[in-house]
């Protein structure tokens, strides 16, 4: 099938040109629109019992307050009035009546609480930059804060850093092409799919936000793993066309093998990383749905774009591929010797090279056992913004108005007497401050009662007390506890009841679609343990310097809880990631291994003609992921120095040694397969085409 697709897009190839160019192009111009649409929620589960707490409040007492909040430097009664004035004549069409400021003597200041009309994350967007300039007040410093605010101060940051990201990673990714291929042609065509892949991504990303809500990560995504999966698989596909050029083969025939072979072995990786995002999708939380959105379309975009734009310009320009080639490009093949030596000394002493990465990654990922998990709060923005100091100053100076706490709802219309029995049963709860009735019932007999507590709203004490009062006899007919606390622990929650459903979507899929491909029982779950072992050491280096704080000054963050949607994305990305240079590897390796080469034969060859590619591929990989590490948003400096870590273990002492010496170990048993499943495989696998009596395979050195 892949042959001839290479026939097909070598004879068609100026129209392939064109037909994906237009279609790229299009879709990346109208996907501009995706950035109008983009919001900040989503972390929540739908169906939990915090969502439905804050769902029949709302329905029973309307929008509650918080999404704006602006604290004044003043107590003073007049311009208190002045500020009251000012206010309620903010434009009823965006914000519903403002109640007076709350006033505190003691701190000098007073604090308004509005409340946009609309629900709706981009609305209330809108709504804000309708209100923002009237809420400052002549002759007072006004710290703006709240949940809109800081969301935009997400929204914008993030794009900030996108553009900033791409607009230093190409340059740099464009001359470590040119070093690696040693000319300027040949290094552009990588950089080329990679952009085709983001503008396509864009577009499919806009057409998704008409359904859905698509979170401002899904675009930093996207661009992440459309740029660096198109390079990634452009440079195998360019490299393996050269290598089949300077064999001596015809342009019509190289295009043909390149796609037969490194573009058979792009559509599976790039197959095994779609699935790998796809199990996003099982999680409740809209958050994690549209970052699998963005990363699907990017990878498939630029899988796409691989197999079908890159073998019709290398149809097109032929043995022109090399123009333009640097003084430093002395041969058209690099030489392979020194990966050769390398797997020659690994499989001398396989035992001593595996037994202490083995130990060295378990001991990485130590500090994962440790693990907490939070949201996303103002403390993801840089010290000294705007709206983080103002979160910090409701905290300190009107601790009664912050966020945290407990908010229940009561429904069933119980007797007065019954609700205040409860509330001394909830603030006698460990951990749980003063409660009270926060309004009189609703029409329909709802109560709403709020809680606050002693700790921080994400400690443990905090959620043994959310586990206590929920536990508590319900005065009417049903008592639902809503509230940051509730809502992350639910969350959590529903986090934990798919994560298992998702690993094995993970386990499953790689092995079906690893034995399919190779024909191989036990190759499948090498990789499986080879990527858990990357992983849990990312992880754990992670946890040690983002949450128990080594170094985070280093890197400019404040030490708190991951956000648990964003370790779930970097399981995903890192999985599939650390399973794509394992097809790469071992797709190479099986080639080898069908032309009759022993199995440390055949792992030379694979580590030989891979090598180099795989270290230059997760190279230029890190220097896009990279980019992100430099990010304002904490999020998302997660994921770049998270993807940093995975790629530089995996590529390099994962790949290069790990793999090597397990594989010497297993022995020939490494190709097994049972008989009756051996036969399934040869009926549905998709082989490559036997290579040329002329190739041979490199010997162990």
């Amino acid at each position: 099938m892949f042959a001839k697709w290479g026939s097909l897009a070598y004879r068609r190839r100026w129209v392939v040109l064109v037909a994906t160019v237009a279609l790229a192009v299009v879709g990346g111009i109208w996907g501009l629109g995706v950035f109008d649409r983009l919001s900040q929620g989503g972390y929540e589960a739908p169906s939990s019992e915090a969502a439905r707490a804050n769902e029949v409040a709302q329905d029973a007492f309307g929008r509650q307050g918080g999404d704006v909040i602006v604290v004044y430097d003043t107590a003073d009664p007049a311009r208190v009035q002045q500020v009251n004035d000012q206010l309620s004549g903010l434009p009823g069409d965006a914000t519903l009546p403002v109640p007076p400021l709350f006033v505190a003597p003691d701190t000098g200041k007073s604090l308004a609480v509005i409340t946009l009309r609309s629900g709706d994350s981009n609305t209330q967007m809108k709504q804000y930059a309708q209100i923002s300039d009237q809420l400052q007040v002549d002759g007072l410093d006004a710290q703006v804060g709240g949940l809109v605010p800081t969301q935009k101060a997400i929204n914008d940051m993030s794009a900030d850093d996108l553009t900033k990201a791409e607009a230093v990673s190409l340059p740099i990714v464009l001359v470590l092409l040119i070093i690696i291929f040693g000319g300027l042609v040949a290094a552009s065509l990588p950089v080329l799919v990679g952009g085709l892949a983001i503008m396509g991504s864009l577009g499919v990303l806009h057409a998704v936000s008409f359904a859905a809500d698509v979170n401002s990560f899904a675009v930093n995504v996207a661009s992440l793993l459309g740029l660096g999966m198109a390079i990634d698989y452009g440079l195998f596909m360019v490299g393996r066309f050269r290598e089949e050029l300077a064999a001596g083969r015809s342009t019509p025939d190289a295009v043909r093998r390149t796609v037969m072979s490194a573009g058979r072995t792009v559509v599976f990786s790039a197959t095994l990383l779609v699935v790998a995002l796809a199990g996003l999708l099982l999680f409740p939380q809209g958050f994690l749905k549209s970052l699998s959105y963005g990363g699907m379309s990017a990878v498939a975009i630029a899988a796409l774009v691989s197999v079908t734009l890159l073998p019709a310009l290398l149809g097109i320009l032929g043995h022109r591929v090399d123009k333009l080639a640097m003084p430093w490009r002395k041969s058209k093949v690099a030489s392979d010797a020194g990966w050769r030596r390398l797997a020659g000394r690994v499989m001398k002493r396989p035992v001593l090279v595996a037994l202490p990465i083995v130990l060295v990654l378990l001991a990485l990922g130590a500090p994962f056992l440790g693990v907490k998990f939070g949201e996303v709060t103002e403390k993801v923005l840089p010290e000294g913004t705007p709206a983080r100091v103002a979160a910090e100053t409701i905290n300190t100076d009107f601790a009664a108005m912050s966020n945290s706490g407990l908010k229940i709802v009561v429904t069933g219309g119980p007797a007065q007497a019954d609700v205040e029995r409860f509330v001394a049963d909830v603030s006698a709860v460990p951990g749980v401050g003063d409660a009270r009735v926060a309004a009189p019932p609703s029409a329909d007999g709802v109560w709403l009662i709020n809680a606050g507590l002693d700790q921080d709203a994400l400690s443990d004490e905090s959620k043994q007390a959310l586990s206590d009062v929920r536990a508590l006899t319900a005065p009417g007919d049903e008592v639902l506890v809503g509230g940051s606390t509730a809502m992350v622990s639910d969350s959590l929650d529903a986090i934990a009841d798919k994560l298992p459903w998702m690993a094995l979507l993970l386990i499953g899929a790689t092995f079906v679609l690893m034995f399919l491909a190779f024909g191989s029982v036990l190759l499948p779950i090498k990789a499986v343990v080879m990527s858990a072992l990357s992983l849990s050491a990312t992880f754990g280096v992670l946890v040690w310097v983002f949450q128990d704080g080594h170094g985070a000054s280093l890197l400019g963050v404040t030490p708190m809880p991951l956000e648990s949607g964003i370790v779930v994305l970097m399981a995903a990305m890192v999985f599939g990631l650390s399973t794509d240079y394992e097809v790469f590897l071992l797709s190479r390796m099986v080639e080898a291994r069908g032309r009759g080469a022993s199995t440390e034969e055949a792992v030379t060859a694979g580590l030989a003609k891979t090598g180099r590619v795989i270290t230059a591929a997760a190279l230029l990989l890190i220097v896009v992921t990279g980019a992100f590490a430099f990010s304002q948003i904490t999020m998302m400096r997660f994921v770049g120095v998270g993807m940093i870590l995975a790629l530089a273990l995996d590529a390099t002492v994962v790949r290069m040694l790990l793999v090597p010496a397990v594989m010497k170990l297993l022995g020939d048993a490494v190709w097994w397969a049972p008989g009756p499943l051996k036969r399934i495989q040869e009926r549905m696998a998709i082989h490559e085409e036997a290579p040329a009596e002329d190739e041979k395979v490199p010997q162990p050195v």
